[in-house]
């Protein structure tokens, strides 16, 4: 079994999610990370079509000692150069196409063992298969479950942004591991039937989205929710939640990182960052205590 660190990078804003990044910055982010001490390192063809696995990979050539985790879902194929369409600030000769058939989960982790310049995998994670559940149950899922038992990859999973289809999984398969991004953090707690029924199966969750898209990232929260705009109830109590923590010198984003490893099914967190900067205050707060008294009294905001 894979043992997880505590904390993981998301290499998808340093593929130019919503802003391009350079590739000096980008390998300066990487470099931070490490030099933080993270060795979980999650990225996806999705991101930045390619662009992420490609800079993750050159920036983890000659390290070793850590976890790597990757997707499938979206073969990348040609297309005419342009503008990306899908939230990355690039411009790509690739398009997505959704394949979760054997063969396309095939070519994808092979195509993806190639941009990252590996021989292997740790982590498999089915991306997204909302629309195609039945395909990547039948097809997507025996697949990879071949490749680990040939040692191919290490562990399967689902990474997704919601927490029924995973349920579906983590009932009907042997999965090893459930990346659920923003349905378990201090605003949403909606997953946390995924939660306890992994803890019950002994699978286990990576989260992501801990801060719900900027709203929990500053000690002021945003105004935006899984990136739209949040409505007045929402903020209201994120403010509240945010009051509480400042009672307690608890910073807001503090908390938010730190509340999803307080459940049993959770492994790691795992953090997006475009810049050094971003990934040297996340270290800086994750490593300092909790008192125990503020998590009971945000359990009276509610979620």
């Amino acid at each position: 079994m894979i043992e997880l660190p505590r904390h993981g990078f998301g290499a998808a804003p340093i593929a130019g999610l919503y802003r391009a990044v350079s590739p000096e910055q980008a390998r300066a982010t990487m470099d931070a990370a490490w030099e933080a001490g993270v060795r979980l390192f999650d990225t996806a063809p999705h991101y930045g079509l390619g662009l992420s696995e490609r800079r993750l990979g050159e920036a983890l050539h000659d390290r070793s000692g850590y976890v790597l985790s990757t997707k499938v879902g979206r073969l990348l194929l040609p297309g005419p150069a342009g503008p990306d369409p899908e939230g990355f600030d690039i411009v790509s000769d690739l398009r997505r196409t959704w394949d979760f058939s054997r063969d396309g989960v095939l070519r994808s982790l092979e195509e993806s063992l190639v941009r990252l310049a590996v021989p292997r995998i740790d982590i498999a994670l089915i991306h997204d298969p909302d629309d195609h559940v039945e395909q990547a149950l039948d097809e997507a899922y025996p697949a990879l479950a071949e490749l680990r038992d040939q040692g191919v990859i290490g562990a399967v999973g689902v990474g997704m942004n919601q927490w029924r289809v995973p349920a579906r999984f983590v009932r009907e398969t042997d999965l090893d591991v459930v990346m659920l991004a923003g349905r378990y953090t201090l605003l949403d707690r909606s997953g946390l039937p995924l939660l306890d029924l992994c803890a019950e199966r002994g699978v286990r969750v990576l989260a992501a989205g801990v801060f719900n898209s900027g709203m929990l990232a500053t000690r002021e929260p945003g105004s935006t929710f899984d990136y739209v705009p949040a409505p007045g109830p929402m903020v209201d109590r994120a403010r509240k939640i945010a009051k509480i923590c400042e009672s307690y010198g608890v910073a807001l984003p503090q908390a938010a990182m730190a509340f999803p490893l307080r459940h049993p099914a959770v492994a790691s967190v795992v953090l997006g960052a475009r810049s050094p900067e971003e990934v040297r205050a996340n270290a800086a707060l994750w490593e300092r205590e909790i008192p125990e008294e503020l998590w009971a009294e945000l359990e009276t905001v509610g979620s």
